[in-house]
């Protein structure tokens, strides 16, 4: 079991980087293939998305469904557990948008 010094440590340990909290507002509209998501995210790499896809995964906040059909179809979502970062997720977006609008008037 890990230590933190702080509670914050370990939600950044989840969400913390570029594209996860990205990711998750993504997901929160329904379940996205692969391919959705890199075109809504167009700036990061298959590379990048899988590795966050996985890590996502690996700590409990999405799904992947693979279907048993060719070709192969895979979805991801949030789950129960995922979706309890909506709160945060809002807060964070009127926080960016308040920051876009205090940078903008600078």
């Amino acid at each position: 079991m890990k230590e933190y010094n702080m509670p914050i440590e370990a939600a950044i340990e989840v969400i913390g980087g570029k594209w996860k909290c990205i990711i998750l507002c993504h997901l929160e509209t329904g379940k996205k293939r692969t391919n959705e998501l890199r075109k809504l995210m167009p700036k990061i790499t298959q590379k990048m998305l899988t590795q966050q896809l996985r890590e996502l995964e690996a700590d409990g906040l999405i799904n992947r469904i693979a279907y048993d059909q060719i070709p192969p179809k895979v979805e991801y979502e949030l789950n129960e557990y995922g979706k309890s970062m909506k709160p945060i997720l809002d807060l964070l977006c009127a926080w960016g948008r308040n920051h876009i609008k205090k940078s903008n008037t600078n």
